[in-house]
């Protein structure tokens, strides 16, 4: 017995029981379950109306419709989040197994039936407890019963039919494939299922032109992922519902096939064309016109078989040429390109239907048709102002997503962001109990540690105080929020009862609500999607701040200039001149087709062109994280250009996204920095006039990149010379406006006109004596900070070390890049030798002081 393969099993199901697996097979797919247990097949029993489980019902006066109900709440505990086609459970082999065995010695069928299958459910005592549990019902049959009295219980039912190898046979009367493997849209949308379509009326019309013809009545829908490709198909069972159609199509019914249910359990050869089959046949044969729609419906090449031979596509073909099954089909460009079009055959039986994306007005239009369905479902209010700034920034920030879906799911967000916060404690408030919670448990421990001797009194004494602090903060915030809470618990009853009666004091008292709300900085609790909250899902999305900026951002923006020269020393000029180009982007006046900034910083090296970039991203950006560096030098050849933006089809590296490109893609809030920009090919210099003009760039794939949300720096070495002779003498040295002017013909030397054109050119003057030691100065703080941070020691030094390490910088070609050397090299190494030598002593000292002694560096305590 145990040799006996899967399939041999099957096989030996009868007609009913074989369909009662299908149907299993599919109800566990449907509801991403892992795999089909004996539970899906008692359910799919009943679905089916399994003769031989109804005539034992019937006879032992058990509740059939209980049995339902039971294993549907059994079935809602099973796991969930399989995407893939499931296999059979193993106690449900092991149960076909069994049952072969009690068919052929016990009930002496040819083929296993529900009877049977019943019996050796119930008959093995561990099967039987697991599958009672959610199948109560049950409890009340004897197995043994059921055997003894099975020759009475057959004579009340028909014969049922032997072994078959093939699907089980439609009942007459009865339309088993499409009621198994399709959705009636047209009875969604006398339901009222369907949410209203809006801007779609040329595309239903073109559809409904198609499908009246006698031949060739097959519209395929084509159109970028979330134009609205699927509502144009609610549209027109909208339109066949309420009898807005012609004639022909009165009567009709709107069925989604569901291709990936048709295929699933479908493992036996032959298995996926007969349920195809079956679903043709029955739409032939059903009294009322039958109108499919296939989504995704590049998915029927190759379905159930290889493209071109057995697959979904050829099978329907016939049908399709001769007008006998009507086809509404869906795909995007792509893909309609690379599966239908390579098909002249398929692509003849189809007419095209353009689906393009609407404008922002049809948009807008389209999300004021969702509004009721939304308000309903998440329980809040939508203002108007809302749904045109979902629409506005979803098209300027998400440009790789479609209208109008990408608004709706930014609408949807909101709304789900709004009931959240009415309903559960705020991030803000959860962030402060987790604090105090740490705190409380670390003075605990340090507490469990003082009793057994260990000294932590100067740590408990910190902790209490940022215990205490904390606290207090925690109890103002969850006052807040219970204030706010109050007031929009009182907002949303004032705005039920205005749209009852009209109140000029309840209107006075919302206003003020809204006022109030308004005007804090950090809502706790949404009354209310408006624009400032869908900003705020954005924002979260992309990492783009958007939205009303809060006092802090305000004043880090007009204090940037100020921020950037603390960190970047003797580059004014070019300092201001950046802080003035962001200021214009963050008060939303620039221009919204181009990259915020787009610089080319020219001069000598170690000037500080690359600590501008990283200033820039850490004071706008938040970080240095979000800044992507490119060494352009690594691109002197035109063909490396693909590594920048991924390679073309059919070459190496397709698919797997350039090295600029995809970090803008995952990154599209960041500083860009080209490093050493006149190093790269002249033709790789090119691909960027598209970026310094339209703010995109279309990678290898065909995707257009944003650019718009990103700083371009740009860094070269080209003019040094002549920046650095203009400056031998700081009494006759330019102008920073003069000085772009003077070097303009050494730029020209080694960029395009066209490339200059494009960007904003700065020049880096080179640092002087007193640049030099302010740098010094900033680096050894930095030293002093990691030593107070890491080993709680004060770091102390002389003057005399700021004029060394400037004259050091001075004196080299790498101007400070070498200050940064002198302490790697010089300092650090002594005071870790110290360091290290007084911890091999069981010492540590409390100050170190750092001074020059006939000129070198020396320390000491």
């Amino acid at each position: 017995m145990s040799s006996m393969t899967l399939k041999s099993l099957v096989e030996k199901l009868n007609d009913a029981s074989k369909e009662a697996l299908e149907t299993a097979v599919g109800l566990c797919f449907q509801r991403t379950h892992h795999t089909v247990e004996p539970e899906h097949l008692l359910k799919s029993m009943i679905r089916t109306e399994d003769p031989d489980l109804a005539g034992i019902f019937s006879f032992y006066n058990l509740d059939i419709a209980r049995l339902d109900s039971q294993l549907e709440q059994g079935l809602e505990t099973f796991r969930t989040g399989s995407g893939a086609t499931p296999s059979l459970a193993p106690r449900l082999v092991d149960l076909f197994r069994q049952c072969w065995l009690d068919t052929s010695i016990e009930f002496a069928e040819p083929a296993m039936r529900g009877a049977t299958l019943l019996y050796s459910m119930l008959s093995d005592p561990a099967m039987a407890a697991l599958v009672t549990r959610h199948a109560g019902e049950l409890n009340g049959l004897d197995p043994a019963g059921l055997l003894a009295n099975w020759q009475t219980i057959r004579e009340t039912l028909e014969v049922a039919p032997a072994v078959s190898s093939g699907p089980a046979k439609t009942k007459p009367g009865k339309e088993q494939h499409l009621a198994k493997y399709t959705i009636d849209l047209t009875a969604q949308a006398e339901s009222g299922v369907l949410d209203p379509v809006i801007g779609r009326d040329d595309e239903i019309r073109q559809v409904i032109d198609i499908l009246s013809r006698r031949r060739q009545n097959n519209p395929i829908l084509t159109g970028e992922a979330g134009v609205g490709k699927t509502a144009v198909v609610e549209g027109l069972a909208r339109r066949i519902a309420e009898g807005n159609v012609p004639e022909a199509l009165k009567p009709a019914r709107l069925l989604t096939l569901d291709l990936a249910l048709l295929q699933a359990g479908a493992g036996v050869k032959g298995e996926f064309e007969n349920r195809l089959k079956g679903v043709i046949d029955e739409v032939k044969s059903s009294p009322r016109p039958v109108i499919l729609f296939i989504d995704e419906a590049h998915n029927m090449v190759g379905a159930g078989g290889q493209a071109g031979q057995n697959d979904a596509a050829n099978l329907l073909k016939p049908a399709l040429a001769r007008g006998e099954l009507r086809t509404i089909a869906a795909t995007t460009w792509a893909e309609y390109r690379k599966f239908f079009e390579k098909d002249a055959a398929l692509t003849r039986r189809f007419q095209v239907v353009k689906v393009d994306e609407p404008d922002e007005k049809t948009a807008i239009q389209i999300l004021r048709g969702l509004v009721p369905t939304l308000e309903a479902h998440h329980g809040v209010q939508i203002a108007d102002e809302a749904l045109k700034t979902a629409v506005v920034l979803s098209t300027r920030f998400l440009a790789s997503r479609q209208l109008p879906d990408k608004a709706v799911a930014l609408l949807d967000t909101a709304c789900a962001r709004v009931a959240m916060s009415q309903a559960s404690v705020p991030s803000q408030v959860e962030r402060l109990r987790a604090e105090v919670e740490g705190l409380e448990q670390e003075l605990a421990l340090l507490s469990r540690e003082s009793r057994v001797g260990l000294e932590h009194a100067s740590r408990q004494d910190e902790l209490n105080t940022r215990l205490h602090l904390a606290q207090e903060e925690q109890q103002q915030l969850e006052a807040e929020w219970a204030t706010e809470r109050e007031r929009v618990q009182e907002a949303a009853g004032i705005s039920r009862a205005l749209l009852e009666a009209e109140n000029e004091a309840d209107k006075q008292r919302l206003n003020a609500i809204r006022t109030t709300l308004s005007e804090r900085e950090q809502v706790m609790v949404h009354w209310q999607v408006d624009t400032q909250l869908v900003s705020e899902v954005l924002s979260d999305w992309t990492g783009i701040p958007l939205g009303r900026m809060q006092s802090n951002e305000v004043a880090g923006i007009l204090s940037l200039a100020q921020t950037l020269k603390e960190r970047v020393t003797g580059q004014d000029h070019a300092l201001d001149e950046i802080a003035r180009t962001i200021k214009v982007a963050r008060a939303e006046l620039a221009d919204e087709k181009k990259p915020l900034g787009v610089f080319l910083l020219v001069g000598p090296s170690g000037v500080g062109k690359t600590e501008t970039a990283m200033a820039l991203a850490e004071q706008v950006y938040g970080s240095e994280q979000n800044m992507t560096v490119i060494n352009m030098s690594e691109f002197k050849e035109e063909h490396k250009v693909s590594q920048l933006v991924g390679s073309p089809p059919g070459y190496v590296g397709y698919g797997e996204g350039g090295v600029l490109t995809e970090a803008v893609r995952r990154k599209p809030y960041s500083v860009i920095l080209l490093d050493e920009m006149e190093k790269a090919h002249p033709g790789v210099q090119d691909i960027f006039y598209q970026v310094f003009d339209k703010g995109s760039l279309r990678d290898g794939e065909g995707r257009d990149v944003d650019f718009r949300n990103t700083v371009l720096l740009m860094t070269s070495n080209a003019a040094s010379e002549h920046i650095s002779d203009l400056y031998v003498d700081e009494l006759t040295a330019p102008e920073p406006t003069a000085l772009k002017e003077a070097i303009w013909d050494d730029l020209l030397a080694t960029f395009k006109p066209a490339f200059l054109g494009r960007t904003v050119v700065l020049p880096y003057r080179p640092l002087g004596q007193e640049q030099l030691r302010s740098i010094a100065r900033m680096q050894l703080d930095r030293v002093c900070q990691r030593m107070q941070r890491q080993h709680g020691l004060e770091l102390a030094y002389d003057d005399s070390v700021i004029d060394k390490i400037a004259d050091s910088g001075h004196q080299a070609s790498t101007g400070a890049r070498n200050i940064q050397q002198v302490i790697q090299r010089d300092i650090l190494p002594m005071l870790s030798d110290m360091l290290l030598e007084a911890i091999s002593v069981n010492e540590k000292p409390t100050r170190i002081h750092v001074g020059v002694t006939n000129n070198q560096f020396t320390i000491a305590d």
